[in-house]
């Protein structure tokens, strides 16, 4: 026998469910609060042109309120995003949340597109054979209560009927039974005629054939760059009945579809303007490694050499390997060398008691080794009285690095 996913859900709106082969769990039980929060605001408001997917559908998941869309572009791009202005409006607070919509819509279309399929309306179309079935059984117990309210007011009426008219006592007695009846009576006709008017739509064999036709044209229809923002939107609204929102470390998505199925997804949080901006790892354990031996503007054109980008996917320059350093805390040139026990002329005049003008003299006349430690051209110098030797150059120094050795 097959049951319906909704079974906890009333399915008086169910004439297909589509959820039964989507990749996330429908859940057969009572709705969240906040879904049940948002299902019971206004009226979702028409589709609009704006590309928005969840325009009208998206319900907070801290408050229950409709969510708002506010549109930014982003690289020539319209962006959306789903913001609850609940808690602002309600107690003058901040926010509640605003979640970019980019990913939201991706996941929520493959959804859509993974549900329409032959096999799952096939099964839906079961499903709802099962429903019918059950609601016709329901019906006759129906008819049995009107036709016996029917015959409880016949009894009374009879009874009413065939009384003394002298024993004014049991008359009105039997009159207010009549009268309860008859209430009675107009109650279980009203409720009979309520749930046929609900449920007397059925799925007849051509709308069999019309479903079937639609489930092979709807992921095409879906995917194809011609369909307009409000098209789909109108697609949506035909299974989706809303999608509440919460972002927290990852960002979950009820969906409610219109037979009162559910189902869950789990989104990665988006990433902020930093982290969509910033270098690739890879490239910064290359500036890394290059800073051991070259100054930022080097760095920069060996980079460039390399083909390598930015995170915003420019070209690298002295300014974008600094901001680099400075970011992923990397000493600069100078710093490696000071650290390996090169001085600045500063300090090895001070310590030589000479001039600084003597100590560039040196360098000049080739009796100390010195380097050029920045792209400000500030040298480096290498003491003459430590024993050991300098670090080793690079094989292949650029020109704008000099290095002078003093002689043997």
């Amino acid at each position: 026998m097959v049951v319906a996913a909704g079974a906890g859900i009333p399915t008086d709106e169910c004439g297909i469910n589509a959820c039964h082969r989507v990749g996330g769990t429908c859940s057969s039980g009572t709705l969240t609060p906040a879904i049940s929060h948002g299902s019971s605001t206004s009226p979702s408001s028409p589709p609009r042109e704006g590309p928005a997917l969840l325009q009208g559908r998206a319900v907070c998941g801290l408050c229950g309120s409709r969510m708002h869309v506010a549109y930014r572009t982003s690289k020539g791009q319209v962006v959306p995003t789903y913001v609850c202005y609940g808690r602002s409006r309600e107690f003058a607070g901040s926010q509640c949340q605003n979640i970019l919509g980019v990913e939201v819509d991706a996941a929520v279309g493959r959804l859509l597109v993974e549900a329409v399929t032959p096999m799952a309306v096939e099964l839906a179309l079961a499903v709802e054979q099962e429903v019918r079935a059950r609601r016709e059984e329901a019906d006759r117990l129906r008819h049995r209560q009107v036709e016996r309210a029917q015959y409880e007011v016949e009894l009374t009426r009879s009874r009413f009927m065939h009384v003394d008219p002298a024993n004014r006592l049991v008359a009105d007695s039997l009159e207010a039974d009549w009268n309860a009846k008859l209430h009675t009576l107009a109650e279980a006709q009203e409720d009979y005629q309520r749930e046929c008017a609900a449920h007397k739509r059925a799925v007849s064999d051509a709308d069999r054939e019309r479903i079937f036709a639609l489930t092979q044209d709807f992921p095409t229809a879906w995917r194809d760059p011609r369909t307009t923002p409000r098209e789909r939107k109108r697609m949506l609204a035909l299974l989706i009945e809303d999608v509440t929102l919460i972002k927290q470390r990852h960002i979950t998505a009820a969906v409610r579809f219109r037979g009162g199925a559910t189902t869950t997804l789990t989104l990665p949080r988006p990433l902020t303007a930093q982290q969509l901006r910033a270098t690739n790892p890879e490239v910064r354990q290359q500036i890394d490694r290059l800073l051991d031996e070259y100054t930022d503007a080097q760095v920069a054109n060996v980079l460039n050499e390399r083909g390598l980008l930015t995170g915003a996917g420019d070209a690298f320059d002295p300014a974008s390997v600094q901001w680099v350093r400075f970011s992923a805390k990397l000493k600069s040139l100078k710093e490696r060398l000071l650290a390996a026990g090169w001085e600045t002329r500063r300090e090895l005049s001070a310590r030589l008691r000479v001039s600084r003008r003597t100590v560039s003299n040196w360098r000049l006349e080739g009796r100390l080794t010195a380097r050029i430690c920045n792209d400000a051209g500030e040298w480096l110098y290498w003491p003459p009285d430590k024993s050991s030797n300098p670090p080793s150059s690079p094989a292949e120094a650029p020109a704008a690095t000099a290095i002078v050795r003093c002689p043997a």
